[in-house]
């Protein structure tokens, strides 16, 4: 099968990179199945790591959100079958989504939304899933939860869809931080309730909400601690999903602000045995998007999956500059 893989970790661009190669096609485990791949979306994760691959041959094939239709099924698989469309994040310690064919856990997989294409739906599964643990999990939301909830990055991927899972979910009053006008529009389309500046955001956070808010994501926590111990009211939480060295959270004891880690390969990385809770998640999601109540946040299609195309969809990610996400499709 074609794919596009990493023979070693190299700058974007490097054209060896992401490479154009021909590997065996997957075999499936009892409880995989084998997706034909027909979209897929570049998310912060390959670009962080790729730059920093080992050498290896055979190469790493890199994706996760994809999008696509079940070839074929394990012997043991109940819930899908042959001809499905389906739609996933994936498994970070398995092979990748950029290839022709992929094989995946069931119970990670879940039917896609019937009103989107390929390229709509593989916009979404990993901010998704990031996006719903946070808030229902992570924060322990539910309908009736009130309060204001600040999301920063409000325009990246994860705040695309956490503005609106919260808006349609719960009661919260969501402010996202933009750092340009572009930004500002599209979190306002999405339902945020105000726009806070993201280079001023200590005043503009104390403007929209002077009581402080209680409840944040955060997605670039370096630096970031005294603020939040400022913006957060006492009892607050915060959830972050990046990864910042010697981050020191001691600021927050004295208002008893909850920190929490979200990642979402948490669940198959572990084997964790409420793993189909992905499946779950995305079942509801894809009811919510058909609905009309949840959108699809593909802002930008590359019509070329081939390694030029992936190439171009990483640097357009590691340029800090995009805004909702950048899909690659066949």
């Amino acid at each position: 099968m074609r794919a596009v893989a990493s023979y070693r970790g190299l700058p974007v661009e490097d054209p060896e990179s992401l490479v154009d190669v021909e590997l065996p096609l997957p075999e499936p485990g009892p409880r995989d199945v084998v997706v034909r791949v027909g979209a897929v979306s570049v998310n912060p994760v390959d670009i962080k790591l790729r730059p920093g691959l080992p050498a290896s041959d055979p190469p790493r094939v890199l994706g996760f959100d994809a999008a696509g239709v079940v070839e074929s099924v394990g012997a043991e698989v109940t819930t899908l079958q042959a001809g499905d469309e389906v739609w996933y994040a994936g498994d970070i310690t398995r092979p990748g989504s950029n290839a022709e064919f992929q094989a995946v856990d069931e119970r990670l997989v879940a039917r896609k939304p019937r009103s989107l294409g390929f390229a709509e739906a593989a916009a979404l599964p990993l901010t998704t899933i990031t996006a719903w643990e946070t808030l229902f999990e992570r924060f322990a939301l539910t309908r009736g939860s009130t309060g204001t909830l600040l999301a920063l990055g409000g325009a990246g991927g994860v705040g695309s869809i956490l503005i609106q899972l919260a808006k349609q979910l719960t009661g919260l009053r969501v402010l996202a931080s933009a750092g340009r006008p572009e930004s500002a529009r599209w979190v306002t389309g999405l339902g945020a309730d105000a726009v806070v500046d993201h280079h001023d955001l200590a005043a503009t956070v104390g403007a929209a909400a002077p009581d402080g808010v209680d409840y944040v994501l955060s997605p670039h926590s370096a630096g970031m601690i005294e603020t939040f111990a400022q913006l957060v009211r006492p009892g607050g939480h915060i959830t972050a999903i990046d990864e910042p060295e010697g981050l020191d959270v001691l600021p927050l004891k004295a208002r008893s602000i909850a920190w929490h880690w979200e990642f979402m390969f948490t669940r198959p990385m572990y084997r964790t045995p409420d793993m189909i809770e992905h499946k779950n998640v995305l079942q509801k999601v894809a009811d919510l998007v058909d609905d009309g109540r949840v959108r699809t946040t593909v802002t930008t299609t590359i019509e070329d999956f081939s390694a030029a195309g992936l190439r171009r969809a990483h640097g357009m990610v590691e340029s800090g500059r995009t805004v909702g996400k950048v899909v690659v499709t066949r």
